[in-house]
């Protein structure tokens, strides 16, 4: 198994994309070829034989160089999303993928929140789990937007319980280098979350009490008034999928 870093850092992908490679049985399983960038599927598809490619998600730093590598290679392609299935069946939950090496098999884990369509991939050996692929649920360093309305916080807040589940077996993000155990990062994002929605209910109050309009630009001034500019459509997303949430508890 390897990874490949792509040269598109920006305010979202941080460094740039991790493209990783798994051992199939007929040669490398790719997952997230990155942004369409003639220069990184070629990179891609030099590292040999490319039995299957794999998206977590359709965001385009992840699916935008897929249709050129499959032209390059012609592998078939899979993704949660049947758009991103070319010659082979979507990635539903649950599903088991063959894998070569000391691998034995990658385990399909429909994790949504970020995107509707997110998932991770579960990696085992003889033994049990040995790391998960993570998307964009986690990161190895700051935090993931909710893409709302078509991700949503509740989905989110479960899926990190199910990767808390899987314990102390290394994360394996998309983005941001290589953070350490699932476990301690699922639970550490969970109580970022908490911590924002608490901050959420108060600005709401506060901007109440000043009978003041309640919307997502107001709340994302008060909540994230130190934001980055190169980030701020992003707060307003997660902002928005925060105020769903509270309006579905009521």
């Amino acid at each position: 198994m390897g990874y490949l870093l792509q040269n598109n850092p920006g305010p979202m992908s941080l460094e740039g994309t991790q493209t990783y490679f798994l051992p199939g049985a007929d040669g490398w399983i790719v997952v997230d070829p990155g942004d369409d960038d003639a220069s990184h599927q070629a990179a891609i598809a030099a590292v040999g034989p490319i039995e299957s490619v794999l998206v977590t998600h359709r965001h385009h730093d992840h699916v935008g160089g897929l249709a050129r590598l499959r032209a390059a290679t012609g592998a078939a392609s899979r993704g949660h999303d049947a758009r991103f299935s070319v010659g082979a069946d979507p990635l539903s939950d649950g599903a088991s993928i063959r894998l070569g090496g000391t691998l034995a098999f990658a385990r399909v884990l429909a994790t949504p929140g970020h995107t509707s369509d997110s998932v991770s991939l579960v990696l085992h050996d003889e033994g049990g789990p040995v790391g998960v692929l993570t998307g964009d649920t986690l990161l190895g360093h700051g935090t993931t937007i909710i893409d709302h309305p078509d991700g949503r916080l509740g989905d989110y807040l479960r899926s990190l319980e199910r990767l808390a589940e899987l314990g102390p077996i290394p994360a394996l993000p998309a983005h941001g280098g290589f953070p350490g155990p699932v476990d301690s990062l699922a639970h550490s994002y969970r109580a970022h979350r908490a911590q924002r929605l608490d901050q959420v209910r108060h600005a709401v109050a506060e901007l109440r009490a000043a009978d003041k309009a309640i919307g997502v630009g107001q709340v994302t001034d008060l909540v994230y008034a130190d934001v980055d500019p190169s980030v701020r459509k992003a707060a307003e997303h997660t902002v928005a999928a925060q105020l769903a949430l509270l309006e579905e508890e009521g």
